[in-house]
């Protein structure tokens, strides 16, 4: 039977696809009645709608082809055993349109593709298929959305869901995969060809999402951006990705980093959760290690009762929701920390002596290397620098310097004569 494609007129599959289970019954024509499918058949048309599959709506299939691969997946026997409803043909020709849809999605669509359009290396006169732009024309559709589906076919032919295209026959029906198996195999958009969208399509399969609600996004960071300002739940998911892909770019580290240092929100924000971490750290140090740092800097094995402590309040930091904020229990388990520690050392004759031993090291140190810095190697005219405040903090730290001395020189025998 020759059909005519008259592309203005339009019946779009349902957009919504439906579980496997369900069917649609409808009466056959009375007899003596003449099939208004018949008499349609030469001029109707069927559309198919890529926004069936994903979003994308077009013309493609005339009503009388579709009608003719419903009986893909036994719609025949549906209709012997449908009741008896008193309904006009069109009503009955359209659900059993959507029931295989239903069914089947995309695919029933794809065969028309598949069993029409001629494969690469064949030649015109070898098959009655015609070229994916004849085709287009036919549909009144572009060539670009025939090769989509034609393309999803060849993928699921490669894996042995579907035969391949020299073994289809136009007008020859088939059985058909499931619906929820064809968005593993097709995609509207011209963007998941590219290196850029094969790589979206990739992620969005290993996340379980449809490659095509990826793609999308990223055709429009427009609409990301409105929702990632709008939604907290948005921001709240592309935070989690940014620190995903923060780990395998580091192009992208420098360029965060970069901003957060100008802004100063931002930086106030970092230092206190750097000095929050830092707490935390303290504390985890004493519970993993069994050790702590006194206040002078030296370490010393972590008395019992302070590593329970520290244990206990790194158990209620560690409850804490990732929402919740750290800071305060950070500060309360460092603070509480410290004091015990500050006890152990006093406590302790022969510890303290230690620790104020290593605090006057300490203070020695820093003094030194300040004053290690205060040259005039770079000055050629003193009396371009010179102020009176100058001399005069210069020649109290000598006296101090001097006292210093003095009294360590003081305790200097008292020592040597207890080491005799």
């Amino acid at each position: 039977m020759t059909v005519t494609i008259a592309p203005s007129e339009a019946a779009v599959p349902p957009a919504e696809e439906t579980s496997a289970d369900e069917e649609f019954w409808v009466e056959p024509p009375a007899s003596g009645d003449a099939p208004s499918s018949d008499v349609a058949s030469s001029s109707e048309v069927a559309s198919s709608s890529d926004a069936a599959a994903s979003g994308d709506a077009a013309p493609m299939e005339d009503s009388a082809s579709v009608e003719g691969s419903a009986s893909v997946e036994g719609s025949a026997s549906v209709e012997d055993s449908a009741p008896v409803l008193d309904v006009p043909e069109p009503v009955a020709r359209d659900a059993r349109e959507f029931g295989v849809y239903a069914r089947t999605g995309g695919w029933a669509f794809a065969l028309k593709v598949a069993r029409s359009v001629r494969p690469g290396g064949q030649s015109a006169e070898e098959t009655p298929k015609v070229s994916a732009k004849e085709f287009a024309a036919l549909a009144g559709c572009s060539a670009e959305r025939v090769m989509r589906y034609y393309k999803a076919w060849d993928k699921a032919a490669d894996d042995g869901i579907v035969p391949h295209f020299e073994v289809l026959v136009p007008g020859a029906d088939i059985e058909l995969p499931d619906a929820d198996v064809w968005l593993s195999y097709y995609t509207s958009r011209s963007s998941a060809a590219s290196e850029r969208g094969t790589a979206i399509a990739a992620a969005a399969q290993a996340e379980g999402i449809r490659p095509t609600k990826a793609l999308e996004v990223a055709e429009n960071p427009t609409a990301l951006r409105a929702a990632i300002l709008a939604d907290p739940s948005t921001a709240q998911a592309a935070r989690a990705a940014l620190l995903d892909r923060l780990k395998e770019d580091p192009a992208l580290q420098t360029e965060l980093a970069r901003d957060i240092a100008r802004t100063d929100e931002l930086k106030k924000a970092v230092a206190t959760e750097t000095r929050a971490a830092d707490r935390i750290g303290y504390v985890r140090q004493i519970v993993e290690n069994g050790q702590v740092k006194t206040p002078a800097g030296q370490t010393i094995d972590a008395p019992a009762e302070l590593r329970a402590e520290a244990e206990r309040h790194l158990s209620l930091i560690d409850e804490l929701d990732d929402d919740e904020e750290a800071g305060q229990w950070a500060t309360d388990a460092y603070d509480t920390v410290k004091d015990l520690v500050a006890q152990t050392v006093a406590a302790d004759p022969e510890l303290r002596l230690q620790e104020r031993r290593t605090k006057f090291y300490s203070s020695l140190q820093k003094a030194t290397r300040v004053f290690e810095e205060l040259t005039f190697d770079d000055v050629d005219d003193l009396d371009t620098i010179y102020e009176d405040d100058m001399l005069q903090r210069l020649e109290e730290l000598q006296q101090a310097i001097t006292m210093c001395i003095t009294t360590l020189r003081k305790a200097a025998p008292a020592a040597e004569s207890a080491e005799a």
